[in-house]
């Protein structure tokens, strides 16, 4: 795709607006995008520099970091959470234990969550996602019986069994 702006070279650039609900997709190359001042980070742009960014920014109160935290050093490396916060890279796969509740603050922060379920593209997608609701749909008829909420039971079985049927009719 060439770029809007020069309509000459490749468009290496993709800027996404989403402004009063509206989206609008730009393609640029990297001059242009500079030039029109899309580009705004400067070559010292990198995940590290932006997790730093993250680590080091006044979180929102339900989210704070202690401070006591930078204190901490990993008994293995030796790095301290002050020196992570720092450069946003972690000494050894210890750290990870060592700061983990800190880290997971963090992953928190940045995806909503700590925990990476992956991306299933939707045109093959379809059963693992029906199969994936079936096994939920299963935990939580469990903790119905276990409650002995036996009608709450009773109607997840009923969604779990047209689920199954669903899949089987795919099949």
């Amino acid at each position: 795709m060439l770029c809007q702006e020069c309509q000459e070279k490749e468009a290496s650039v993709h800027v996404t607006k989403i402004i009063n609900n509206k989206k609008q997709e730009l393609y640029f190359c990297k001059e242009c995008a500079q030039a029109t001042g899309e580009l705004k980070f400067g070559s010292d742009f990198s995940f590290n520099n932006l997790l730093t960014g993250l680590l080091n920014s006044k979180p929102h109160s339900h989210h704070q970091i202690n401070l006591s935290s930078k204190q901490l050093r990993c008994s293995n490396c030796d790095l301290s959470y002050q020196e992570f916060s720092h450069n946003g890279r972690l000494g050894c796969s210890q750290c990870y234990d060592y700061f983990g509740d800190k880290i997971n603050k963090i992953l928190r922060r940045i995806h909503s969550s700590n925990r990476h379920t992956g991306k299933i593209p939707k045109r093959i997608g379809e059963n693992v996602r029906v199969k994936r609701k079936i096994n939920n749909l299963k935990e939580e008829m469990g903790q119905a019986v276990a409650k002995e909420e036996f009608e709450r039971a009773a109607v997840l079985r009923d969604e779990i069994k047209e689920l199954e049927d669903r899949l089987d009719n795919r099949g």
